[in-house]
């Protein structure tokens, strides 16, 4: 197994994933949906309506429990969903969001790509990531 299979071996398992249909449950009782992917990305394939989008390099800030500068309302027991394009750069944010003190943090199996798959709202992208 190589070193990056390990790594997000290791994260899943600490993981609660969801899929797309729960996700959406998720969204709909409360849950903040993260989109990680890079503009190009959700440009071309549209953003989920109602997710926020959170470059990855600023998310642990926007995130973490405790940092100054967090999203409004988030605390330790809010339950977030990371989505990337196909789940894989997902199960690692959400790991270190959890080693951060979210503990509810989760990730979107299959990513975007599974969600418009599933059929679920596609919105045109290109949404500017909270700064």
């Amino acid at each position: 197994m190589s070193a990056i299979d390990s790594l997000l071996e290791r994260a899943r398992s600490g993981l609660d994933r969801v899929g797309p249909e729960r996700a959406r449950e998720l969204q709909e009782a409360g849950a903040l949906l993260v989109d990680i992917r890079p503009l190009a990305n959700r440009e071309a394939e549209g953003e989920i309506p109602g997710s926020v989008v959170v470059e990855r390099i600023h998310l642990e800030w926007r995130l973490a429990p405790d940092s100054e500068w967090k999203l409004p309302g988030v605390t330790a027991d809010s339950t977030v969903v990371v989505l990337c394009n196909e789940g894989y750069a997902s199960s690692l944010a959400a790991a270190d969001l959890q080693r951060l003190g979210l503990r509810n943090a989760t990730d979107l199996e299959g990513g975007f790509r599974a969600w418009a798959s599933a059929g679920l709202p596609v919105q045109t992208g290109g949404s500017p990531a909270v700064p």
